[in-house]
């Protein structure tokens, strides 16, 4: 299903994630073709972010999703713990206003099959997969469309529309045809993800480990642990040496409860992820919007990326209705859609950024002599006596920064 049966369509979509998913979800709903272009064959690749925030859940509710998604398999969490060398400091999501008092961590391919299908009962949604982006169509200095290639047919074929969205990722294929490069921020740190399998006896729920000796997140998958290692930017070849020896040691000393389980992971099943924080100055050209990833770049800090690009989905869906109803996208109108969703992005970014200066560049750990025990910052020191302060930061990243919605229903959004 590598092509799309028509030559135009109201909006094109390149990228299948879930900002692409939703906001062809939220159009298609609203009576606008939308073709989604994804460049893989279906949605099923391991350690993609599958962070599902109550902002996001309280959007599934609206558009009548909300019990086919509590159905699927997932581990909800109403508390995570930050454990340092002196404590530990709690994201509480247990008062959250609405019906989620929590998050859910599921398989990010459950979540796309099910807008995938949500959206196909839309006579007015396309969607081709193993269909990737090669080219942007143009006329009078503006993008009506692109070109795409059937991988399963070798096949190149033309799309125009008024609009074509950007949300392919963090190394966006349509950004790069545009020429525009992102600013980036310094991170201090890759990560290395492993699955161990998880026994009776081991900690309950979700967990973040912060040392001197090391960082690592531990998330509960229910039979397995899905870990998440901290190391210094590009020494993940280092890494994964004399068949992943350091990551075994550097896993059983921070999660001793892992250590036997250790020796059967070799250096075939450590996956690698290269942290970037970046955004571009402008999110838009014409003809051409840019959301998630695409636009800007998150660090897994707080697991708030696919959160974020379904608020931007939420807000470029409402705001951009009206002008492709009209078959007109202005520079005006893309423009719009950045201003509501640049400061929330920015916000986010700085927080993260704040938390890797703070101590997640002082838990990037080795082999030799162990350092001084890493302290909890002052300002969590201080905030962790507040009995409210639980509940603010479980707030924070619950709920994010300025979470979107459909004004209460999806009749606002199908009228404008």
């Amino acid at each position: 299903m590598g092509s799309i049966e028509r030559a135009s369509v109201a909006c094109v979509v390149a990228g299948g994630g879930p900002a692409g998913m939703v906001l062809g979800l939220l159009l298609a709903r609203s009576g606008v073709d939308v073709a989604v272009l994804e460049k893989y064959p279906d949605f099923l690749r391991d350690f993609r972010g599958d962070t599902v925030h109550a902002s996001t859940l309280n959007l599934l509710d609206e558009l009548g999703l909300g019990d086919r998604f509590a159905a699927l398999p997932q581990q909800r969490e109403r508390r995570l713990a930050m454990r340092f060398d002196d404590g530990a400091v709690f994201e509480d999501f247990s008062r959250l206003p609405g019906r989620h008092q929590h998050i859910a961590l599921v398989p990010q391919w459950d979540f796309l099959n099910l807008l995938a299908e949500a959206a196909a009962a839309s006579p007015h949604f396309h969607l081709a997969q193993n269909a990737e982006v090669n080219g942007l169509l143009r006329k009078n200095g503006q993008v009506r469309g692109v070109t795409y290639t059937d991988k399963d047919t070798g096949r190149t074929s033309e799309l125009t529309a008024p609009l074509v969205v950007a949300a392919d990722g963090r190394h966006s294929t349509v950004r790069d045809l545009l020429g525009l490069r992102p600013r980036s921020s310094a991170t201090p740190h890759d990560c290395l993800y492993v699955r161990i399998p998880r026994l009776p006896g081991d900690p309950d729920g979700t967990f973040l480990r912060f040392s001197a000796t090391g960082g690592l997140i531990m998330i509960n998958r229910a039979d397995y642990w899905q870990a998440a290692l901290l190391i210094a930017k590009d020494t993940a070849g280092a890494a994964r040496a004399d068949d992943g020896a350091w990551t075994r040691r550097t896993i059983a000393r921070l999660a001793p409860y892992t250590s036997e389980r250790m020796a059967a992971i070799g250096a075939a099943d450590i996956a690698v992820l290269q942290i970037r924080i970046d955004r571009l100055d402008r999110w838009w050209a014409p003809g051409v919007l840019l959301i998630g990833d695409a636009a800007h770049a998150m660090s897994p800090i707080a697991g708030v990326g696919v959160n974020l690009a379904v608020q931007d989905a939420v807000a470029a869906a409402r705001i951009l209705l009206p002008a492709l109803r009209r078959g007109r996208v202005s520079a005006k109108d893309l423009a719009r859609v950045q201003r509501r969703r640049q400061w929330p992005t920015v916000l986010t970014q700085a927080a993260q950024r704040a938390a890797q200066e703070r101590f997640v560049a002082a838990s990037i750990g080795g082999d030799g002599p162990a350092p001084a025990p890493l302290r909890l910052p002052l300002p969590l020191r201080v905030l962790r006596h507040w009995p409210g302060f639980p509940h603010l930061l479980g707030r924070a990243v619950g709920l994010g920064v300025r979470p979107e919605r459909l004004t209460g229903s999806l009749e606002a959004l199908r009228h404008g």
